[in-house]
């Protein structure tokens, strides 16, 4: 589909500049948390799950989040090697969709976002066991005392916690339309590198 068919919001060749510039447009009406994602991951019995977590970066070929290495969501990201995610801004009355592939972010990137975190949520990666039982608050806020006391103020990046890149086979673009005719592009590849193919859908 060339790009003239594709105007205003839609225009472009590449669909994560574009996933920016809807994201830099979300961060001036959205209230809370313009970059949440709905993520979906399936366990090993199938069974799917979802749950928001933070979209922390968006690079050339890849869409990147955090989080605790040994918590559900990793280990279901680590089995399947896929995953999917919706980001929706009510505001915008616009989504992205998006599937691909999971492949850890665990070098100096995850370095530098775990350091420009605040202290307490830096020492918090260190003490939540993500997802595990937990027998009450006071024994959480002890194991965030324990390790305030073995790590000080700048602690390292935990060896458990760190990132994901999801680089995608598909993106869809979504914005609302009068009637529910709404807008749908979906672009699609087979694998990173080769060309997307670029298809108009039907609301």
């Amino acid at each position: 589909m060339r790009m003239a068919e594709r105007s205003g919001k839609f225009a472009g060749e590449d669909p994560f500049a574009l996933v920016r510039a809807w994201l830099a447009e979300a961060e001036t009406t959205e209230v809370n948390d313009p970059n949440a994602i709905a993520l979906a991951t399936v366990d090993a019995q199938g069974l799917p799950n979802a749950r928001m977590v933070l979209l922390k970066d968006i690079t050339d070929d890849a869409f990147i989040f955090y989080t605790n290495y040994e918590s559900a969501k990793a280990q279901e990201l680590e089995h399947a090697g896929t995953a999917a995610f919706v980001m929706h801004w009510k505001s915008l009355r616009r989504q992205v969709r998006v599937r691909g592939t999971i492949t850890r972010e665990d070098g100096p990137l995850a370095d530098e976002y775990y350091a420009s975190r605040s202290l307490k949520s830096r020492l918090g990666a260190w003490a939540s066991r993500q997802s595990r039982p937990l027998k009450n608050r006071a024994t959480l806020m002890a194991e965030v005392a324990k390790v305030t006391a073995q790590h000080g103020t700048n602690p390292a990046r935990p060896p458990f916690w760190g990132g994901y890149r999801i680089t995608p086979v598909e993106i869809e673009f979504w914005a609302d339309g009068d009637f529910r005719l709404h807008d749908r592009y979906r672009w699609r590849r087979e694998t990173e590198g080769k060309p997307w193919e670029i298809t108009r859908l039907n609301p």
